[in-house]
């Protein structure tokens, strides 16, 4: 597989690129290229305009965990001398059975089951570790938990360069999942608006979806695997929500004991009516609002003169509702999906129901194929830069980049951003997300950099490389010194990084990276720079698509951790 990670192919004796080596001597002259030299310059001018990644994506939640490794192919844009890359072509490589996400006795994620299944995966797909340029390993629900994090977080320890390990939280995965499952590609299509259902273990999200872009998100605790039995029918696990369920009902769910028929049914017809609610926008019981997760936003049947012209279901109980899935798994899954199926039928859920490209592997999808972007070709990578860069914090200063920029403005402007920056590290990276305006020129380039250099927290600055500092550190003190590091959606990431670190002499290493939008709090991860293609794969772990944003939760309610007994 052709990677651009791999720089240009090099001949015996020579060191410098196939196009340097075209004509070589003095005086004018004419020579033909043979034909080993005319292959290698067409394969490095492909390069130097295409970026093809092979990339993975792990979903690991409360009930299943699964892997897919894919290709992503992104391309310069041509129209006006354009730097910046877009995805061309995704392709999907291989896919892995869907395991059961391991447990142990006391509830945490079982980190060496899950090492094994993702290294069988590897062996199974033929790929090595090395072969793999980035990828995704998104954890949900019960994943989440801090102690399961961490383990997880260890397992990819020895490739943390190219992995990042992302608790996707509600709002991302449902925009993940409405992407992956293709209802954002369908929306897109067919210019209309699609609302995705995406139905897991343990929770059901909407993404709401208008002509390709996610307009909003919500999140209730619904799920297929919120009860769980043994072979012999006795309860192995319950979730709070099925518990609230339990007692709405008045009945009784207990670990280790046979549920009657009775109270079974109670309880999953509480939940299913709490979903269907939710789903068709009626008017929500008291229940349905305790199983509100991110607050629940107005869907279009809500606002005047809008409608969903289709709805789409995804997650692990989607595949009982498209007929792909009949076999049972110890759970509440199939129960629940036919009671939504029914509503569906019986026109209280009224869009019409439209089957996506993808169910039970929608997120893990939008994981391995819509995580990872790059950045344009004009940036500037600074030779003290050190990358990767991971979990940097994004702030989005409000500057008025008229005609006339001025300095003090703009330094104002990024002081009260970095005011609410998370986190109050000042020798930590923070990323100046930066919307350019208006022409490139020198002036107004200089002007903004000024400002940037003003706003500037002295500490963590190399005043080794500051003259000017009356007290440098003494001999041998190690100083800690953060990249400044520029985002910018305009093609002037060179220019104002050279500025900055050569005109201005900040004092600090400086990453301008161009041809990327990002929204303040966002978080991002910087891998290393591509060859001969000239450029860093980006991605933006709270928001990674393009588009209107999902909008952000209001309340967030997070339910207690799950019980789970192994019964002897």
């Amino acid at each position: 597989m052709t990677r651009t990670v791999a720089g240009p192919a090099r001949h015996p004796g020579a060191g410098r690129d196939p196009i340097s080596r075209c004509h070589e001597g003095d005086g004018d002259h004419v020579h033909e290229i043979s034909v080993g030299r005319r292959g290698e310059l067409t394969e490095y001018i492909w390069k130097v305009e295409n970026v093809e990644l092979a990339t993975v994506g792990i979903d690991i939640g409360s009930s299943t965990s699964h892997l897919m490794f894919a290709t992503v192919r992104l391309q310069r844009k041509t129209q006006a001398l354009s730097s910046a890359f877009v995805v061309v072509e995704r392709r999907v490589l291989w896919k892995s059975p869907i395991l059961l996400t391991p447990f142990l006795a006391d509830g945490s994620i079982d980190a060496r089951a899950l090492e094994a299944f993702v290294a069988r995966c590897h062996e199974d797909a033929g790929l090595d570790c090395g072969e793999i340029d980035t990828g995704a390993v998104i954890l949900t629900g019960e994943a989440m938990k801090r102690s399961n994090a961490r383990a997880i977080a260890e397992l990819f320890a020895a490739d943390s360069g190219k992995f990042v390990c992302a608790s996707a939280g509600h709002d991302l995965e449902s925009v993940l999942a409405a992407h992956g499952s293709g209802a954002v590609a369908m929306s897109r299509e067919a210019s209309s608006m699609v609302l995705n259902v995406d139905i897991g273990g343990g929770t059901t999200k909407l993404a709401l979806v208008a002509n390709g872009e996610v307009l909003s998100t919500c999140a209730f605790a619904v799920g297929g695997r919120l009860i769980a039995f043994d072979s012999q029918g006795r309860v192995v696990r319950i979730d709070e929500p099925a518990q609230l369920a339990a007692e709405a009902c008045g009945v009784a769910l207990r670990i280790g004991e046979h549920p009657t028929r009775e109270a079974l049914k109670c309880v999953i017809d509480a939940l299913a009516e709490a979903a269907i609610s939710i789903i068709a926008g009626e008017k929500r019981s008291r229940f349905a609002e305790q199983l509100t997760l991110s607050g629940v936003p107005p869907l279009p049947w809500e606002r005047a003169g809008e409608r969903v012209d289709v709805i789409t279901f995804s997650g692990g109980v989607s595949e009982y509702l498209y007929g792909r899935e009949t076999r049972d798994f110890g759970d509440i899954a199939r129960p629940l999906a036919a009671r939504i199926l029914a509503a569906c039928n019986a026109g209280r859920i009224v869009p019409a129901v439209s089957e996506p490209r993808e169910g039970i592997r929608a997120t893990v999808i939008g994981a391995s194929q819509f995580t990872v972007q790059v950045s344009g070709k004009t940036i500037h990578v600074g030779a003290s830069v050190e990358l990767p860069l991971r979990n940097v914090p994004v702030i989005a200063p409000a500057l008025a980049l008229d005609d006339e920029i001025s300095p003090g403005a703009v330094a104002a402007a990024i002081q009260a951003a970095l005011a609410r920056a998370p986190g109050s590290d000042e020798n930590a990276p923070v990323a100046l997300a930066i919307r350019w305006r208006g022409d490139p020129h020198h002036r107004r380039l200089r002007a903004l950099a000024e400002g940037i250099a003003t706003a500037l927290p002295r500490l963590g600055t190399d005043h080794r490389s500051r003259p000017d500092v009356p007290c440098p550190p003494s001999a041998g003190e190690r100083v800690i010194v953060a990249p400044l590091v520029l985002m910018i959606d305009g093609d002037i990431g060179r220019s104002l990084g050279h500025i900055l670190e050569h005109e201005l002499g900040i004092g600090r290493a400086t990453l301008s990276i161009d041809g990327i939008q990002l929204r303040e709090f966002d978080f991002v991860d910087i891998g290393e720079l591509i060859r001969p293609a000239g450029v860093v794969p980006i991605v933006i772990k709270s928001l990674l698509f393009a588009g209107a944003p999902a909008h952000a939760s209001q309340d967030v309610r997070a339910y207690r951790p799950v019980k789970e007994e192994k019964l002897q």
